[in-house]
């Protein structure tokens, strides 16, 4: 069965840290650029980040208010891209979502071009 998996959402104090890993089933994430979606109660679903295929890290954010607190990373290894956010506010409290890329490479901010999602998973940013 082909899927995504996103995994490591929670409950975290304003202030703190989550990494949220994404997997696959059925196919391998180091052929795709992988994105990192995610959409808040009561809003359009918008673009977090993207890693291309040929990158170990990536600092592709699409919001200032990620920007240096939010890092995209890849283990090839492990068939695992990660998303490292520090820092966290309320605002990030949502669904996480990651998509994978066929065409490998990272194109804005818009869902373009994936084909294939996971089921999400919640964060939520509360004291």
């Amino acid at each position: 069965q082909v899927q995504l998996v996103e995994s490591g959402g929670g409950l975290v104090q304003p202030g703190g840290s989550l990494r949220l890993s994404c997997t696959a089933s059925g196919f391998s994430l180091r052929y795709y650029a992988i994105g990192w979606f995610r959409q808040a109660p009561g809003k359009e679903r918008e673009g977090v980040s993207c890693i291309s295929l040929s990158s170990s890290t990536s600092n592709t954010l699409y919001a200032d208010s990620m920007k240096g607190r939010f890092t995209t990373s890849r283990d090839n290894a492990k068939d695992t891209v990660y998303l490292q956010m520090n820092g966290l506010l309320p605002e990030d409290t949502a669904v996480y979502y990651c998509a994978a890329r066929p065409a490998g490479w990272c194109l804005g901010p818009s869902a373009e071009g994936y084909n294939r999602w996971g089921q999400g998973t919640q964060v939520t940013v509360s004291s």
